[in-house]
């Protein structure tokens, strides 16, 4: 009988200790995403000589070129920081002159930089997009807890290559 008293005691003995443990406090989590205001909508032109594109951009958010102090011989003038200070947002972009043949593996590069999320994305969705003006290109919107939720890129399919990846 006294072992299955002690038994009987053991027992009550860890449920107390298992009870007094789980006494942490509740955290409410809410439901939903925060809301981002932005200014209202209005666009300037990013237009360099040194740069071989050129495009429109928000006027809240700041160009970055000094990336490029970095960079030497073909790549300069091709990197820069889209910087939204509002909501603490980059897109970094970097552009190429694309050689001949080289379209296969830059577009496979961009598939590799969107799918290297793998590990920590839930979804990882591309939309293509074509303009009049003969630019296409790959829109990629990534699910989940990652760095870079929306990347793209850009090209003519002979000349330019432009990708972006917004932090």
């Amino acid at each position: 009988m006294a072992k299955g008293n002690s038994a009987v005691l053991t027992s009550l003995i860890f449920s107390l200790l298992f009870l007094a443990a789980c006494n942490s406090p509740y955290t409410i989590k809410n439901k939903g995403y925060s809301k981002l205001s932005f200014p209202a909508k209005s666009y300037q032109a990013f237009d360099q000589a040194s740069a071989p594109y050129s495009f429109e951009y928000p006027t809240y958010a700041v160009i970055e070129d000094d990336v490029n102090k970095q960079r030497t011989g073909l790549q300069k003038g091709k990197w820069l920081n889209i910087r939204f200070p509002g909501q603490e947002a980059t897109i970094y972009v970097s552009y190429i002159a694309m050689q001949p043949k080289q379209l296969d593996t830059l577009i496979r590069d961009a598939y590799t930089f969107a799918n290297n999320h793998n590990n920590r994305a839930s979804s990882i969705a591309d939309s293509l997009f074509l303009n009049p003006q003969g630019v296409e290109g790959v829109f990629f919107t990534i699910g989940g807890e990652v760095a870079t939720p929306y990347q793209f890129f850009l090209t003519d399919s002979t000349h330019h290559f432009f990708r972006g990846a917004l932090y």
